[in-house]
């Protein structure tokens, strides 16, 4: 009888369910010494099975936990993270941007029995920041003393026999990561995942995503983010090929030389993509930047009308091949589908690489719902640029007590919702009402169906990179400065954080006595290029207490006090952020220009 092919009830289930369904020669590929090298199927399993052997012999048990510090994905961390998961040993993922305290908490609250990091940079910055609170190995450099060795181990039969009877204690139930996110707080906070949690993930993916066997797909996003980890996850579950990007520096040489079909990204990087094709169109002779520019305006008239004619049709036809195929053969030229999460794209960057025969699909999750909520689909109908989407499957969601524009917060409710934040019994009071999760994200349904997202319920804001921002912390710590008495920190679903900055024009003036500076009036001060270099300056020293994505990168200096009177302040003197941005918007847009 002929053997039957294992279901996905276990996140680790995903390995023998490729191997039962569809066998790949090249499951996992990686660049090395100047080529691409895989592992198939079988080999794969097998090198999660030893690495688990290994895991055994340093004494680790089901709860035990073990942290990793991954960069870009690669089959080691793919190996490392099974390999865990089947002993029932839960998996910390750490970004590498982490401060010192913010590791310092993450590794006070799960314990770990070992950190992994990615390279012999990550590990001198890790022990620096640890100081010996926990071992800590490195996947690069095998003549290192710090070398995880346990990825060359070779298992007896033996060892294997006994990995068998612990897999078999793994229960749906159980916790297979916690992953540390900074969101709505600004501080660290774990959420637990169960196996089951993103089990109901995968199984929707395998549906919606246009994957299927021996098709190849690209993986550059950070494996220490769930979106990431989950797409990786998802790409086994189908049977495609995954390539890693080697590094950020090598990321147009692999799409060259991989040629995926599909692959998942941030705004920021498609945003990237887009700025990189206006500079060219705006840097180029007049001839080919007259091109360049009408088929812009040809893609998106095209992707705007709702029945575009053969006129319309043809000139789209004329501008793929003189300009927009250009643009995708720089991404090998095979691709096809992109999933973009973590944050808003801008619409007109969906429609023009949907004018390039590349189609963008916005999701819309949370590390706490494993992470989708929802998806807009590769269906026709099932897309609506501007919104994340329609809710996925067995996923209910309700808007929180709509506004008069049906606006209200977004809660969601089912399997792939975490049970709460390790370790925050008050915190998860807060977030949980009835079984409802409260995402903290404010939004409205459009056409009955599609989610679009509209603002935070609170102040904090995640940039395109995805990451979360606090901006009280980082306004009182730029205000620690003599010479700023007033900030804002800008940055909602943008690239990088900037600031509106009040300064204080007492101490500015003496300051510029002292400099030998003429002094005229505050509103012609910030513009004088010595006062603006001062204020940078004091900004660069405040930039090194925070991680890099907390970082200001710009400033406009304001002359005119934010105050009650003049409505940029409120009653209780909070900053009145949405008047003081429409007072300053033309600024603040040349700060991202």
């Amino acid at each position: 009888m002929k053997e039957q092919t294992p279901q996905i009830t276990l996140v680790y289930d995903i390995l023998a369910y490729q191997l039962g369904r569809f066998p790949q020669k090249r499951a996992v590929n990686s660049f090395k010494d100047d080529q691409w090298k895989s592992l198939s199927t079988g080999e794969l399993i097998k090198r999660v099975n030893n690495f688990s052997c290994w895991l055994i012999s340093q004494n680790l048990n089901k709860g035990d936990m073990v942290a990793i510090m991954p960069l870009q994905g690669n089959p080691e961390w793919l190996i490392i993270d099974f390999a865990c998961q089947q002993l029932g040993v839960i998996v910390v993922p750490v970004h590498p941007t982490s401060t010192r305290d913010e590791l310092d908490l993450i590794l006070k609250e799960t314990k770990p029995a070992m950190l992994i990091v990615a390279d012999q940079n990550l590990l001198l910055e890790a022990q620096e920041k640890t100081q010996g609170s926990v071992k800590i190995y490195s996947l690069a450099d095998n003549q290192n003393q710090h070398y995880l060795s346990g990825l060359d181990h070779i298992a007896d039969q033996e060892e294997i026999n006994e990995l068998m009877v612990r897999k078999e204690q793994v229960k749906p139930d159980d916790i297979f990561t916690i992953m540390y996110t900074s969101g709505t707080s600004g501080e660290p906070k774990g959420v637990v995942l169960t196996h089951h949690n993103m089990v109901s993930n995968i199984l929707f993916t395998l549906a919606a995503f246009p994957l299927e066997a021996s098709l190849k797909v690209m993986s550059f996003l950070p494996f220490s983010h769930i979106f990431e980890r989950s797409s990786c996850y998802a790409y086994l579950a189908c049977g495609t090929n995954i390539y890693f990007v080697e590094n950020r520096d090598t990321f147009l040489r692999d799409f060259k030389s991989a040629k995926p079909y599909f692959t998942t990204a941030v705004p920021r990087v498609l945003e990237k993509m887009y700025d990189y094709l206006y500079q060219q169109a705006h840097s180029q002779n007049l001839l080919k930047k007259t091109i360049t520019t009408w088929a812009f305006k040809v893609a998106e008239k095209y992707y705007k009308s709702k029945k575009p004619g053969i006129r319309l049709s043809i000139k789209l036809f004329i501008a793929r091949i003189m300009v927009l195929r250009l643009w995708t053969k720089q991404l090998g030229g095979k691709l096809e589908c992109i999933v973009v999460g973590a944050a808003s794209l801008r619409p007109e960057i969906a429609r023009m690489f949907s004018a390039g025969k590349v189609r963008i699909r916005e999701g819309y999750g949370m590390t706490e719902t494993s992470p989708l909520i929802s998806l807009n689909r590769f269906d026709p109908g099932l897309n609506r640029f501007g919104t994340v989407g329609i809710p996925i499957p067995a996923v209910n969601l309700k808007i929180d007590n709509p506004d008069e524009n049906g606006e209200g917060e977004i809660w969601v409710k089912g399997p792939n919702v975490t049970s709460g934040y390790y370790k925050r019994p008050e915190l998860n009071k807060e977030v949980f009402e009835n079984g409802w999760f409260k995402t903290g994200d404010i939004g409205k349904i459009i056409d009955k169906r599609f989610l679009q997202i509209t603002d935070r319920k609170k102040d904090i804001f995640k940039t395109s990179t995805g990451k979360y921002v606090a901006p009280q912390p980082l306004e009182n710590q730029l205000k620690t400065s003599p010479f700023i008495e007033q900030a804002m920190v800008i940055g909602f679903n943008k690239p990088f954080i900037v600031a509106l900055i009040v300064p204080n024009f007492k101490n500015l003036e003496d300051w510029c006595y002292e400099q030998g500076i003429h002094w005229t009036s505050a509103q012609y001060m910030t513009h004088n290029i010595k006062v603006v270099e001062k204020i940078e300056k004091e900004i660069e020293e405040i930039n090194l207490i925070h991680a890099r994505y907390q970082q200001v990168k710009k400033i406009h200096l304001c002359y005119e006090e934010w105050t009650v009177d003049n409505e940029a302040l409120t009653g209780t003197h909070k900053l009145n952020r949405n008047k003081i941005m429409q007072g300053y918007q033309k600024d603040i847009n040349k700060l991202y220009e």
